[in-house]
């Protein structure tokens, strides 16, 4: 029979079959793990977008640090969803218009975000002069 391809190894019997194929080495020290980045939780602000600490003491009437926008609002809700009836993932009664001002909403919890640590604790730079410095190593 006469064979429809032409270059070597298809379809034939000179090839290592799986179990001749040599094995990879293992490591003694067992498998290699991928270097990622430290990652930590933040709460930030919907409208600025500014970290905010105290995660556990939003009530009806903190407000961000930064732009003194209203923190337990719908926009800062792990359950506010825009494609979903009222806006929110849980069966609210009736719709709340202003997702971005104080509600008394007994389902609301603080959205976190998971984000990649750039930066340790004591690397933390205060002025644009260390930081340009830093940059540069000079």
């Amino acid at each position: 029979m006469d064979r429809k391809y032409k270059q070597r190894g298809y379809m034939s019997d000179d090839r290592p079959q799986q179990s001749e194929r040599p094995k990879p080495a293992e490591r003694p020290d067992g498998p290699r793990t991928h270097k990622l980045p430290p990652v930590h939780q933040v709460f930030r602000c919907s409208l600025c977008g500014s970290v905010v600490p105290k995660l556990e003491t939003i009530t009806f009437t903190t407000q961000c640090p930064k732009c003194k926008s209203d923190l337990h609002s719908c926009k800062n809700c792990i359950h506010f969803d825009t494609s979903a009836r009222n806006e929110c993932r849980q069966p609210i009664q009736e719709r709340i218009k202003k997702k971005d001002m104080a509600n008394n909403c007994t389902f609301y919890q603080p959205r976190q975000t998971v984000e990649r640590e750039t930066t340790t604790s004591s690397e933390r730079i205060t002025d644009a002069r260390s930081a340009f410095d830093k940059l540069f190593k000079k």
